[in-house]
């Protein structure tokens, strides 16, 4: 009989990276309620760091609050917090038109026991380690890997294309957006990894599974992919947050 999932743990890591003024990511997480953000936000002055900011905190908000024995099941419960981080960040930039078209990209991991529900929205992405190889579980909303998707342009030609940081689909710019929701069963030791672009576009996906194949604690293996990335160039904001499933 399989180990069932007993509990999670979790560490997150953030960096300017080595080229941008400030850092527009986020991130945040309650292992109490089972859930996890890691935002990439986008936008001029400050906005892409309100606009990531905003998201986070509504979705843990509204997440921590939520009581399970009256409320919607927990994949309905993370969809309905992303639609109202989206309503939040669309209407405040509404109300100053200096925020006017600020965004974010947004990942969610939402856990129950062994149940697991991935929410995403632009190319920020959730990886899993499952028995030492590395899979990619989100699928980015960008225009180079909707290209890839559907062979019209080699990972090669989309990792050096001009078109690289145009996105498709973002939190907050449009009224109205649907995330994509990916539902897997974790078993104890499997380890998920939540990013922004600045660490994929840096790092290989072989890069990132020989590191996290490093044994040491959580916090740890998320700042030695930070540095990889910084030192592969740092050209933009770095996060990685990794939460392992434990027996």
């Amino acid at each position: 009989m399989a180990t069932a999932v007993a509990r999670y743990t979790a560490a997150a890591v953030t960096d300017r990276g080595r080229k941008r003024p400030s850092n527009e990511d986020a991130f945040g997480f309650s292992v109490e309620a089972g859930v996890y953000v890691v935002c990439d936000g986008m936008g001029g002055a400050a906005a892409g760091e309100i606009a990531s900011s905003l998201a986070v905190d509504e979705i843990l908000r509204l997440l921590k609050e939520r009581k399970p024995e009256n409320e919607s099941p927990l994949p309905g419960a993370a969809e309905t917090a992303v639609t109202a981080a989206n309503e939040a960040i669309f209407s405040r930039a509404q109300r100053n038109h200096r925020l006017n078209g600020m965004g974010t990209t947004l990942v969610v991991m939402a856990t129950q026991d062994q149940h697991v529900w991935i929410l995403n929205i632009g190319d920020s992405r959730c990886y899993l380690m499952h028995k030492g190889k590395l899979q990619q579980l989100t699928l980015d909303h960008s225009l180079v890997e909707e290209q890839v998707r559907l062979g019209r342009m080699t990972p090669r030609e989309a990792l050096h294309s001009p078109l690289k940081n145009v996105i498709t689909r973002a939190l907050g710019t449009q009224s109205q957006v649907t995330p994509d929701i990916f539902e897997l069963e974790a078993e104890p030791g499997d380890l998920f990894l939540l990013c922004s672009d600045g660490l994929t576009r840096e790092l290989p996906d072989n890069t990132i599974e020989t590191l996290l194949n490093g044994e040491m604690p959580l916090e740890a293996l998320a700042a030695q992919l930070v540095e990889a990335a910084k030192k592969a160039g740092g050209h933009d904001n770095i996060t990685c947050m990794l939460v392992r499933a434990e027996a």
